[in-house]
């Protein structure tokens, strides 16, 4: 099996990875987006969410990251040099833990607002989410500062021709459509699909990314059986 081959499986098993951790996403929060609080992710919508959803958006997200991890150190050998290789895995080994932090610190605190929206906490369950948001807060930009480094160098080494994608791939990028999907949002009314997709902007950002390498390669594919 040829090398372009064996990445393409790999990313085939990427976007599997971002079905798993977008369904839990849109598990999450899709529903009633009126708010009361100063978070607005805590939802009327949230507060009715069945604690099966919260369970199995948190299940899927262990062979979600599998499935990510298996793509992730597959494309790895697009960038030229071992040396290049090597800094890369080890940034994408350092980001992979936050996707779990993260999803476990959303979910346990959507669960909580559930639990006590439903079960005569009701008045305590905003101000009680809210402080444990505040307080745990770091967390968010700690994972970030972490995650987004490989997505980083990734362009900059395509942007530097020191991979074998043409150099204009270097806007296949998951933080490129994150932007660009997060502007798209903004046009969007709002609703319980904008709540979910916005939610599941970095697994959306993942797919497209994934989904642009695998037609880059099958295209550089079709090029060299021309050729022979």
């Amino acid at each position: 099996m040829s090398n372009d081959k064996k990445i393409s499986l790999a990313l085939l098993c990427g976007l599997l990875g971002c079905v798993c951790f977008g369904v839990g996403d849109w598990l999450m929060l899709y529903g009633d987006t009126a708010y009361s609080g100063t978070i607005s992710w805590l939802t009327a919508g949230a507060a009715q969410i069945a604690p099966w959803r919260n369970n199995l958006a948190m299940a899927l997200a262990f062979p979600g990251i599998i499935l990510y991890g298996i793509a992730l150190f597959a494309i790895g050998k697009l960038i030229t040099g071992e040396g290049r290789q090597k800094v890369y895995r080890y940034l994408t080994t350092f980001s992979l833990t936050p996707w779990l932090c993260l999803h476990l610190f959303y979910i346990m605190i959507l669960y909580g607002f559930a639990w006590m929206s439903g079960n005569e906490y009701a008045s305590a369950a905003i101000p009680i989410s809210e402080a444990v948001f505040s307080h745990f807060s770091w967390l968010v930009p700690v994972s970030e500062a972490l995650m987004l480094p490989p997505y980083l160098y990734w362009g900059w080494m395509v942007l530097r021709e020191q991979s074998v994608l043409p150099r204009q791939m270097v806007l296949s990028n998951p933080l490129i459509f994150y932007l660009a999907l997060k502007l798209a949002t903004l046009l969007m009314p709002d609703s319980a699909f904008r709540l979910a997709f916005t939610n599941g902007l970095m697994s959306e950002s993942m797919v497209l990314w994934s989904g642009s390498i695998l037609v880059c390669l099958r295209r550089h594919r079709n090029q060299e059986l021309r050729r022979t």
